[in-house]
């Protein structure tokens, strides 16, 4: 590998790993020498890359805003404007002007060349059914689940009973014609799914359930890979949602 390829895959990979990042690691990954790494770091930093840490301790990249260009291949460039595009059209109105604002500053930083190729990319995005969009203050939503803040919401479910629920909102998921809040009730003490477009109301509980949402996640993550716990679920969910 050449080296202005490897330094790209260096900066890469301290930028994409967990910090602080060990130079053993850095060599595991790079497949060269721990002595290569350090005097690549050392090339890095002269070119103007923040790396903070030292051997032994790890290393940490600090964007700044001074760095060159990003580079991307072209197929990378191809998945981000796919991407951002279908956001566009799936997303709440706040989301899809995100990601449009998110496209323009990423092409802002590439070279001229890749900019065109961003503009003229091959894959477009046509979507005939998007979701329906939601009437709650999605912003809101998601500001709620940044703090991990526990809400109350008002919830109409397709058999159009009103019930009231207090939950831990985990994520927002975009199926093919629905968004759906994934969350932890506690009335049911269980992982419920909420049409978005069903929420009539919520409101911000000021209880914070930082301490369970990445064990929550985790328990979720297992309960999609065991059948037997979805079937069991499914049955109990029809007579108790």
């Amino acid at each position: 590998m050449a080296k202005s390829d490897r330094l790209f895959r260096l900066l890469h990979l301290i930028r994409g790993l967990t910090p602080p990042v060990t130079a053993a690691r850095l060599s595991a990954a790079m497949e060269v020498s721990e002595r290569t790494i350090y005097r690549d770091i050392d090339s890095l930093r002269a070119a103007g890359a923040r790396i903070e840490g030292e051997a032994g301790l790890g290393y940490t990249m600090i964007e700044d805003p001074a760095l060159p260009p990003q580079t991307f291949t072209q197929l990378e460039i191809e998945a981000l404007t796919l991407g951002l595009s279908d956001v566009g059209q799936r997303g709440d109105r706040d989301l899809a002007q995100a990601a449009s604002d998110a496209l323009v500053k990423i092409l802002a930083t590439l070279p001229e060349r890749q900019q065109r190729q961003a503009m003229h990319a091959v894959n477009l995005v046509n979507r005939f059914a998007a979701p329906q969009m939601p009437t709650i203050d999605m912003t809101l939503l998601r500001e709620a689940m940044w703090a991990e803040e526990a809400l109350e919401i008002h919830y109409t479910d397709l058999r159009e009973n009103q019930t009231r629920r207090r939950l831990y909102p985990l994520a927002l998921s975009y199926h093919e014609r629905a968004v759906m809040l994934l969350g932890w009730c506690c009335k049911r003490e269980d992982f419920r799914m909420f049409h978005v477009t069903r929420i009539q109301a919520y409101k911000k509980t000021g209880e914070s359930f930082r301490p369970r949402r990445v064990p929550l996640l985790r328990d979720y993550v297992a309960y999609l890979k065991d059948p037997d716990r979805i079937n069991q679920h499914q049955s109990g969910a029809a007579c108790s949602s």
